[in-house]
């Protein structure tokens, strides 16, 4: 945005420091000022990086404000300088003005415009503009095109309001501010024809549209150089309907950069007096009152919002102490925020009620005005203290199980990664655990991200899929975050974890469904739990029906895992096998970590001993370590499958053979032979208790 100092100047007079100087004390004050640029006798081009929420201050009078509130001088007021705009323009006279009726307007959508000026101009002459116009145009490389258009833009330089000017002549009848009629078409002022949506808020004649409001203007009312009688407008717009349309025309004006971010309800009669005397000055008369419809309801949410509680001692409290020995003071407070324009009154001793300004949407609370006192007073007047702390940090609920479950992702060869909280409608559909829990945004980013997520997998495929076409085709990520259900009045928020892998991973081999479950084994073996188990039942629609799985923990379904469905990975355009699983955190926390037990070594030989058992293909290697885990023998120190075989002679069709190691060691002693048979006869009567003999 580009600011000219001596138009900033003439709304400050009294300002003596240099323009460089002025740039650097805005630029402390969060008014950005990127480059100074010296324009020798009409002062200096200053390049500025305006914060979106600062709409008040994309303008010359809202910066003149800022340094007004600095240097503590009087702002000139608008009125005054609107009346006296400048020696080259002169002033509207009682005499120019013709009686007559006010132009009627009709606001029938009034939660979307809350207020809507109208005043009706005869006998302009359109001509290409002179004067201080032109001049500061071309000081601010901006193209003239008429006096009529010129004087908006004007506008919107001086004091950030938008406004827009008709040809009277061609509009048929009052303007109705409505919505737009399904398939309504509109040429705009760019050339485009356009096909409006019911959802757009559009300026309207008695029979067309003649403007997308707050956006851009209409072809057929424009102004040309045969306009003779102009109408000229001042409104006040919703911002969500502003940027809704601007969005789905994809057309970003000025106008809708300030509506967008929220305009001042107070603006339209100003800017439209200022519109006014610029066209007059070539000519023509006023006609009528002044139109000015005003929405209550939204003059209060905007204009007349509720007073806010502020207080002085909370100030030093959150601030601190400063480098000037009084520090911030009742004056110094009243000071700044009188003249931000805050209305202030004290309610008790160092307690004040203020009345926020129209201009300034971006102020809510009582941190917000303390925020605005230490901006203006300067943040580099503030000494370099760290902030009281009284007691001491708290973990989350459930940090130790969090850091547990990443540090074994992390040794697996797993790489963590983080994806948005939102997702389009059709994954909420999907991937939902529950059906219709998923929750809609109120005012989404796009229609891609208009649920908050209910489930990790949809971001965690767009993550993988990222990678695939960037032709990185080996990934293993995996995502800890929050998942929600419910509904937009009651959401719920709950961990989850998921993970996801293609390509070749671990050890350069390629990733199969077993990885993802020696994974998810490997994370389960973390808590103590008094059951666990793996089975295929229940499974949801996104995974492949013979290539995953579920993991059961205590009766809850705690994970599913597995390959992705060959319809998704098509749907998603997903070149290679895609393997996915999702461990829902909030039941598996329900289980405690398992603690490590460290058992002193013992100083006696361990003895091995291998069985060699022929069991049923139904015996599940479960059966076998429950019946092991059950044997009241503490000198069995360790057990697993050395070697298992099936389909050979010598193994009966229906069995497999298993080789059993053992091993077993006392604390306190050798063992002697005649334990170790005795150990062996317990193994063997076990086993064969679950269905299990010998092999000769």
């Amino acid at each position: 945005m580009k600011i000219l100092t001596s138009w900033l100047r003439e709304y400050v007079p009294g300002v003596r420091v240099t323009d460089r100087a002025l740039a650097d004390d805005l630029t402390l004050r969060g008014i950005a000022v990127e480059g100074v640029f010296d324009l020798g006798p009409n002062g200096s081009l200053f390049e500025m990086d305006i914060t979106t929420n600062r709409v008040d201050a994309m303008n010359h009078y809202g910066i003149a404000r800022e340094a007004a509130i600095i240097y503590g001088l009087k702002l000139a007021p608008l009125a005054a300088t609107l009346n006296d705009l400048s020696s080259r323009l002169k002033s509207l006279r009682s005499e120019d003005a013709v009686e007559g009726p006010a132009f009627p307007v009709s606001i029938e959508e009034p939660r979307l415009c809350g207020r809507f000026t109208a005043r009706v101009l005869r006998d302009v002459k359109i001509q290409p503009s002179t004067g201080i116009v032109v001049e500061r145009f071309r000081l601010l490389e901006q193209k003239p095109i008429s006096n009529a258009v010129d004087a908006t833009n004007y506008c919107t330089l001086a004091i950030g309001q938008p406004t827009h000017v008709f040809d009277l002549d061609k509009l048929e009848g009052g303007i109705i501010v409505r919505r737009a009629r399904k398939g309504e078409k509109l040429l705009t002022l760019d050339g485009i024809e356009r096909i409006l949506d019911p959802e757009d808020l559009v300026v309207a004649d008695e029979k067309k549209a003649v403007g997308l409001a707050g956006v851009i203007g209409g072809w057929d009312t424009m102004i040309t150089a045969d306009t003779k009688n102009v109408l000229v407008e001042a409104a006040w717009f919703d911002q969500v309907t502003v940027r809704r349309s601007s969005k789905r025309h994809l057309v970003h004006t000025d106008a809708s950069h300030r509506f967008e971010r929220g305009a001042d309800f107070n603006a339209p009669p100003v800017a439209s007096a200022l519109v006014s005397r610029i066209l007059l000055e070539a000519g023509g008369s006023q006609v009528g009152d002044l139109t000015d419809v005003v929405i209550s309801e939204a003059e209060a949410r905007s204009a007349k919002r509720d007073a806010i509680a502020f207080s002085l001692g909370e100030v030093r409290r959150i601030l601190g102490v400063t480098e000037d020995k009084e520090g911030i003071t009742a004056a110094t407070a009243e000071t700044i925020l009188t003249g931000l324009g805050c209305c202030l009154e004290k309610s008790a001793d160092e307690a004040y009620s203020v009345t926020l300004p129209s201009w300034r949407l971006d102020l809510e609370r009582e941190i917000d005005v303390i925020e605005e006192i230490a901006r203006v007073y300067g943040y580099n007047r503030f000494q370099n203290t760290l902030p009281a702390f009284a007691g001491s940090v708290v973990e989350l609920p459930h940090a130790e199980q969090e850091t547990t479950l990443r540090r074994t992702l992390l040794a697996l060869g797993w790489n963590e990664a983080v994806f948005s909280t939102f997702c389009a409608a059709t994954d909420a559909a999907l991937f939902a655990p529950q059906p219709a829990s998923a929750v809609a945004i109120g005012n989404p980013l796009s229609e891609e991200a208009g649920m908050l997520r209910p489930s990790l997998v949809p971001g965690m495929l767009s993550m993988l899929a990222l990678n695939l076409n960037r032709d990185v085709e080996d990934a293993t990520l995996f995502e800890i975050g929050t998942v929600f259900s419910g509904s937009p009045e009651r959401v719920a928020e709950s961990p989850s974890l998921a993970i996801g892998a293609t390509g070749r991973a671990f050890d350069q081999k390629q990733v199969t469904f077993y990885d993802l479950k020696g994974t998810v084994e490997k994370l389960l073996e973390k808590f103590s739990a008094r059951s666990a188990y793996f089975d295929n039942l229940l499974l949801p629609a996104w995974l492949h029906p013979g290539r995953s799985a579920r993991a059961v923990v205590d009766g809850l379904t705690t994970a599913h895992f597995g390959q992705l469905h060959p319809a998704e990975a098509e749907r998603r355009k997903l070149r290679q096998t895609v393997f996915v699983g999702e461990i829902y955190l909030d039941r598996l926390y329900k289980q405690p970590l398992r603690q490590p037990i460290a058992r002193e070594l013992s100083r006696y030989q361990p003895v091995r001993r291998d069985f060699s058992l022929l069991f049923p293909d139904t015996i599940p290697w479960a059966t076998i370590e429950e019946a092991l885990k059950g044997l009241d023998i503490a000198e069995l120190r360790s057990f697993a499958p050395k070697e298992i075989l099936r389909d050979v002679k010598s193994v009966p069709t229906g069995h497999f053979s298993l080789l059993l190691g053992t091993v077993f060691q006392s604390q306190d002693r050798t063992l002697r032979e005649e334990e170790l048979q005795e150990f062996s006869q317990k193994v063997i009567a076990a086993m064969q208790s679950i269905g299990s003999r010998l092999r000769s």
